[in-house]
């Protein structure tokens, strides 16, 4: 039987998976994904974007090695500056279950203007609190909640989180729920 895989625009508020927490809300709401379907990598809860699914194991393992790209947007809090953004580059120290962690060197710069993604269904905060800025983050490696841990770790917190692109596969315009299943990733 052929593997099968499915892109998904996981809404903000989800688990990255189809079992686990009765009260949670997961993946297995937005379609009848086929027995041994599995999220490629992870998003959390509080993320939105891309997700990769499939049935291929050894297709899981290939994507969630650092060959492949993933690429995030964040809205962050402040104005991020250019030194932020050489530091995020050149690797920040962030911990990762209680030890140091460097990040290895990555892509990072400011998006101007913000990228048009619908409101999010619980509102982040208002202009009253300062003003917010938007940047790309490109990595090959996806440790626990890296890219918050890295905009923080520089002075600017992550408000809202989308992964928009992973390898040559880009989000576009899929709505937040919405399921595409795709003969392969093309990878």
């Amino acid at each position: 039987m052929p593997h099968r895989h499915f892109l998904i625009h996981k809404p903000y508020g989800y688990l990255s998976q189809f079992v686990g927490e009765a009260k949670k809300k997961k993946l297995g709401e937005f379609h009848d994904f086929p027995e041994g379907i599995m999220a490629i990598g992870r998003l959390d809860e509080d993320s939105e974007g891309l997700l990769l699914l499939t049935t291929d194991g050894q297709m899981s393992e290939y994507v969630r090695s650092q060959k492949v790209e993933k690429e995030y947007y964040a809205q962050v809090d402040g104005l991020m500056t250019e030194e932020a953004l050489n530091y995020m580059q050149a690797g920040v120290e962030i911990g990762i279950h209680g030890e140091k962690f460097l990040t290895s060197p990555c892509v990072a710069r400011r998006l101007d203007p913000a990228p048009a993604f619908a409101p999010r269904t619980r509102k982040i905060r208002d202009d009253r609190h300062g003003p917010t800025s938007w940047v790309s983050i490109t990595l090959t490696e996806g440790k626990f909640r890296q890219i918050r841990k890295m905009t923080a770790a520089v002075g600017f917190p992550t408000l809202r989180l989308f992964r928009v692109r992973v390898g040559a596969i880009w989000l576009g315009d899929l709505a937040p729920g919405a399921v595409v299943e795709v003969p392969d990733f093309g990878l």
